[in-house]
C-alpha cells in the first residue's frame, strides 16, 4: 500500500526533529564494505545502525581498537 504525501512529509519532519544523521562512505573495493559490515552486524544479532552506534560507543568509552578490526591505513585526501 502506498503512503500518502502527507504521511511521508510528517515522517520526514519527525526524523529531522528527532535524529542526527552521519554519512559513512565505504569504498566498494576497500577492506570494509557495506556487505562485510552488514554480515558482522547480523552475526552480532544487531541492525547495521545499532552495530555502528555500538562500535562508536565502544571506541569513545576508551575501548581503543575494536576486536577483529585491523588498523586501516588512510590515504591522503589531497596531495
Amino acid at each position: 500500500m502506498a503512503q500518502s504525501r502527507a504521511h511521508i512529509e510528517a515522517t520526514t519532519r519527525f526524523e529531522h526533529k528527532t535524529y542526527d544523521k552521519i554519512t559513512v562512505r565505504l569504498r566498494k573495493d576497500g577492506e570494509l564494505t557495506r556487505e562485510s559490515v552488514a554480515q558482522a552486524a547480523s552475526e552480532a544479532g544487531e541492525s547495521v545502525n545499532e552495530y555502528v552506534i555500538n562500535a562508536i560507543r565502544e571506541r569513545m568509552n576508551g575501548g581503543g581498537k575494536l576486536p577483529g578490526i585491523e588498523e586501516i591505513t588512510r590515504e591522503p585526501f589531497f596531495e
